[in-house]
């Protein structure tokens, strides 16, 4: 089975918000991190099989997944250092936009799931029938 290589796009909202603290904190580590983020992500047919990712909910064409990822050179695995990317998988047009990046302590205490959800929710109309 061929892989298709998704086109990947970084949304304003997630740039905009916990995607600056990354980039402060972990500098070039990030970069690194970002790029490799990117080179899963646009082979996603083949990773959304792995265990780092989670399928929120998904339609024929369109799909919300939570991505586990850890930063380069820190030594948790992907699901422990609590470091999530949700994103938009639009199969039909092989686009995968990354909605929120954001490392658990980012949202606060309470329930992770529920935080998110309501980000998304909040900031992109278009996929709230997915949650």
């Amino acid at each position: 089975m061929m892989s298709t290589n998704y086109f990947i796009e970084i949304e304003k909202f997630a740039e905009n918000h916990f995607i600056k603290n990354f980039s402060k904190k972990y500098k070039k580590a990030w970069e690194v991190t970002l790029k490799a983020l990117f080179e899963e992500l646009q082979r996603f047919d083949l990773f959304v099989k792995t265990s780092a990712v989670d399928i929120i909910n998904q339609d024929n064409n369109l799909g919300i997944m939570k991505v586990d990822f850890r930063v380069h050179g820190t030594n948790a695995s992907k699901k422990a250092s609590g470091n999530r990317c949700i994103v938009a998988v639009h199969k039909d047009i092989g686009i995968i936009k990354i909605l929120l990046v954001y490392n658990k302590n980012d949202l606060g205490n309470g329930h992770e799931t529920i935080k998110w959800k309501q980000l998304i929710k909040e900031n992109y109309l278009n996929y709230i029938y997915l949650l």
